[in-house]
């Protein structure tokens, strides 16, 4: 049996990797052993419930306020002691988070090869977004095995001098855990969101991302502030991140509209619903890029770069940026033209298959001699997943 060490610190990491684990779990050659940062907390454990995961390792590292210096070294810290005592044949990271380059620098002070799920995301910008385009980059160059999740990222490797054998084109994971997910009917665990089934239409709104703390943020919520105004028939839902640098700035605007609905952070499940309910959706977020086109939502992206350009060039998704009269003019477009919000809500799946899992693990296989190269993932034509699950 190859010992496989699966690291991650988010929810947006455990999202992903939850497929991935059961899929080692389920290999007859390789023992996954699963260890988390804590780099959140709360969000993480949420979602390690959600999918039957008891971490053998948590080096609970999560502070106040924390900054990405202490991330990362305390991260470091006790991964030491974790390879140590595990020795790994294979470490596993995924994405772009400050976890994930820890855990490839790690691995790679270890001499243990290194495995990255959803490589080869980029903007092209160094610090945009932020610590994000460094963390993924940085990651790349400590890499053995580079899990691509769409042809376009292959290239982005290929284009760096990686070599093509390394690269595995796998499509994303979140894909599988958002049909694990969704077909599950599970109840709601926020009674909040009861209000979301008697609403008419619904706007999913999302912020949290370290580039848009301060004014960008600002002037997100003020835009929502207007709109709320404007279409008091629309419920908007926000759910707030913990981070005080994201509810101080966001939620001021926002306080006292009977149609905002300001909720805590949301289970995996209750998201994946809440998102199958919505109209349109608003956000930040890089998972929500990925996940909202699969269930045919129109999705207005709150940064001026994205990693994930295939959404943008199929339609489904908009770069709008942060700018308060170009928020509420593309939202207010979509909920008064039915034209130009049906242009945008085809169900474009440009990410995913379902099987991204499968084609990890048959990689990893196929890095210890236990099996062939999988098949790699090619989108497939539009899908209508909402229709399907429904």
């Amino acid at each position: 049996m190859r010992t496989v060490l699966v690291v991650y610190g988010t929810r947006p990491e455990a999202i992903k990797l939850a497929p991935v684990v059961a899929g080692l779990a389920a290999s007859a050659g390789l023992r996954p052993v699963v260890v988390v940062t804590g780099q959140h907390r709360a969000m993480l454990d949420q979602v390690n419930s959600l999918f039957g995961i008891t971490p053998a390792h948590d080096l609970d590292i999560l502070r106040e306020r924390q900054d990405l210096t202490g991330v990362t070294t305390r991260s470091l810290q006790g991964l030491v002691r974790v390879l140590d005592a595990e020795q790994p044949d294979l470490v596993v990271v995924q994405g772009d988070t400050t976890t994930s380059f820890a855990a490839a620098l790690a691995a790679s002070y270890a001499q243990a090869p290194v495995a990255h799920v959803e490589a080869g995301l980029r903007t092209g910008a160094r610090y945009d977004p932020f610590p994000e385009e460094l963390n993924r980059r940085l990651t790349s160059a400590l890499t053995t095995l580079h899990l691509a999740p769409t042809p376009t990222s292959r290239e982005n490797l290929l284009a760096e001098g990686i070599d093509p054998a390394e690269v595995v084109v796998t499509g994303n994971t979140v894909i599988d855990a958002l049909l694990d997910v969704v077909s599950r009917d599970l109840p709601l665990q926020d009674p909040a969101l009861r209000r979301v089934e008697g609403a008419e239409r619904v706007v999913l709104v999302t912020s949290h991302r370290r580039e848009s703390w301060g004014e960008p943020m600002a002037r997100t919520g003020r835009a929502l502030a207007r709109l709320a105004r404007a279409f008091p028939d629309v419920l908007y839902v926000l759910p707030a991140h913990l981070n005080p640098a994201v509810r101080e700035v966001l939620l001021p605007p926002v306080r006292g509209l009977a149609n905002v609905l300001v909720t805590e952070p949301l289970g995996y499940s209750d998201m994946a619903r809440l998102m199958a309910a919505s109209t349109l959706v608003v956000t930040d977020s890089g998972g929500v890029q990925e996940e909202a086109p699969s269930l045919g939502k129109p999705v207005l992206v709150l940064r001026e770069t994205t990693e994930r350009p295939e959404a943008v060039l199929a339609g489904t998704v908009r770069l709008v940026g942060t700018d308060e009269d170009v928020v509420v003019e593309e939202v207010t477009r979509l909920l008064v033209d039915p034209d130009a919000h049906a242009q945008m809500a085809h169900a474009v799946n440009p990410y995913g298959d379902g099987q991204a899992a499968r084609r990890v693990v048959g990689a990893i296989e196929h890095l210890f001699g236990l099996g062939p190269r999988p098949t790699d993932f090619t989108p497939a034509p539009a899908r209508d997943l909402a229709a399907e699950l429904a």
